[in-house]
């Protein structure tokens, strides 16, 4: 599901001792000292928690941590509300548990916007929610899509949708997901 932001309770220095950790440990940090600091080393990606509350939150990291989450979806009108710029490839996320505490690094793969009726199969199962299917994954995301409606534009099945792909960086899924 589309992701929240951070709460409250989320501490900077929790969040940026993870991201030091989680970009040596996916070895970003590979070019060498004479460069100079590079951009990692300087940005600090987002933090943000999957769902809408703390009980998604939890359930969808841990499946990003167990490799079985490998996708998201938003609605397009929420980067629109929010000035926001869509997801980009190459992006990197720090993601948060329901507590607000940083737990994974992922990288965006691909980006594409479609219409909700547009959504894919293949993509209803790389969120890895549910059933993987296409029919669970358009009735969970057409409640989540009317309940969080921050423009008040009320959902309709041609509503444009972000659809990302990303793998986890950080810490590295146990093995290939089961499917």
């Amino acid at each position: 599901m589309s992701s929240s932001e951070p709460s409250a309770s989320t501490s900077d220095e929790a969040v940026e001792a993870f991201w030091v950790e989680a970009r040596r440990r996916a070895k970003l940090e590979s070019l060498p000292g004479y460069f100079g600091p590079s951009v990692l080393a300087s940005v600090r990606p987002p933090a943000w928690a999957f769902g809408d509350d703390r009980v998604t939150a939890d359930e969808l990291l841990g499946l990003v941590l167990d490799g079985e989450k490998t996708a998201t979806a938003s609605a397009a009108d929420d980067y629109a509300g929010d000035d926001n710029p869509l997801p980009e490839v190459g992006a990197l996320s720090i993601v948060l548990d329901g507590s607000g505490r940083p737990r994974a690094l992922i990288g965006t793969t691909d980006v594409r916007v479609v219409a909700f009726d547009d959504v894919d199969a293949d993509h209803a199962a790389a969120e890895g929610e549910g059933d993987g299917s296409l029919e669970q994954w358009r009735t969970e995301h057409e409640r989540f899509f009317t309940d969080h409606d921050p423009l008040g534009r009320g959902f309709r099945r041609d509503m444009p949708v972000v659809l990302e792909r990303f793998r986890l960086l950080h810490p590295k899924p146990p093995g290939p997901p089961r499917r």
